[in-house]
């Protein structure tokens, strides 16, 4: 609707400052005419909007206007009261920014919105953190968050998974993120996009460097470069056919769920059920002896191998330690 187009061209350029028209079609994904049909529109309807012409030129509120959020509509008004990660805020330090902010918000709904929304923020809580993760290590994001927001570089002390010693690194951030309840520093070095656990820095010194970014590039755009090289990686990995007895099939597709290939088959009678799975390297497939004999692996012969090997090294390892307490 153009009404709801015309407000967030408002808030836009409250919230931006100076925008070029482009980027305001592409946000709104209309023409750049009809953008400007929406700021004539704005200027009649008493809105100080004006255009500057130009290569730095672009669309601009009069300094000082402000507006109120009056425009929104309830499933709008629903969906600022969904609060999508609550964990983060607190890691953040601004669980109580963000209550007073929600609340401002409260105050400036319109009227019949205001029921709908308390409700929501009683009645849909999203949780983030996968069931039985075990304890989290503690997660200093204060210099991180000093880095993001001042521009500034940063020197880490960072342990790498598998390795005992933390290496030294200089970066420059793009900005934090928080997947799955984890939080991940999204940074280059020497112009190459990084990513780092916030729960792997062992120290963060800010530096008095300003940040080195790469022109025109913006935190979305790393971590979608980023996100694709870890789900996309080419591994030289190993599929391996197991059958799972059928009473522990929800519990073995909730722990395998990051090596399955496929969904196991449920359809069919008897007692066991097939499935696939793919590992990164043969010992891994070891995660296997965790079921007992509720899984077994049907190929490739190496897999088996491989978890003969791991049950005589654990008795071996429970034969010795029982004789020497004997």
């Amino acid at each position: 609707m153009k009404s709801d187009r015309l407000l967030s061209i408002l808030l836009l350029l409250q919230t931006r400052g100076r925008v070029p028209a482009h980027e305001l079609a592409d946000r709104l994904e209309v023409s750049v005419r009809t953008i400007y049909r929406d700021i004539e529109a704005l200027s009649a309807s008493g809105v100080p909007v004006y255009t500057e012409r130009g290569r730095h030129g672009g669309i601009e509120l009069l300094a000082g206007f402000r507006t109120d959020v009056t425009g929104l509509t309830a499933d709008e008004s629903r969906a600022l009261f969904i609060l999508a990660a609550q964990g983060a805020h607190a890691a953040l330090g601004l669980d109580a920014a963000l209550g007073s902010a929600l609340r401002k918000v409260m105050a400036a709904l319109p009227a019949p919105h205001r029921p709908a929304a308390e409700v929501t923020s009683r009645r849909i809580l999203v949780d983030a953190t996968r069931w039985k993760s075990g304890p989290q290590q503690a997660v200093d994001l204060e210099v991180l968050q000093d880095a993001v927001f001042t521009d500034r570089r940063l020197k880490l002390r960072y342990r790498h998974s598998g390795e005992r010693e933390p290496r030294t690194y200089t970066v420059d951030p793009y900005g934090l993120v928080a997947k799955a309840g984890v939080w991940y520093l999204v940074a280059d070095r020497r112009g190459a996009p990084r990513l780092f656990r916030a729960d792997r820095v062992r120290s963060a010194r800010l530096l008095d460097d300003p940040v080195r970014r790469r022109p025109g590039v913006e935190l979305a755009d790393v971590w979608e470069v980023l996100r694709r090289q870890v789900e996309e990686r080419p591994e030289d990995g190993i599929d391996v056919t197991v059958r799972v007895r059928r009473e522990r099939l929800d519990m073995f597709r909730r722990m395998a769920a990051a090596q399955l290939t496929g969904l196991p088959d449920e359809d069919g009678e008897g007692d066991w059920v097939t499935a696939r799975l793919s590992y990164p390297v043969l010992r891994a497939v070891r995660q296997l002896l965790a079921f007992s004999d509720q899984v077994e692996i049907l190929d490739p012969p190496e897999a088996r191998a491989e978890l003969v090997r791991a049950v005589r090294s654990v008795t071996a390892l429970y034969r010795q330690t029982s004789h020497s307490d004997g």
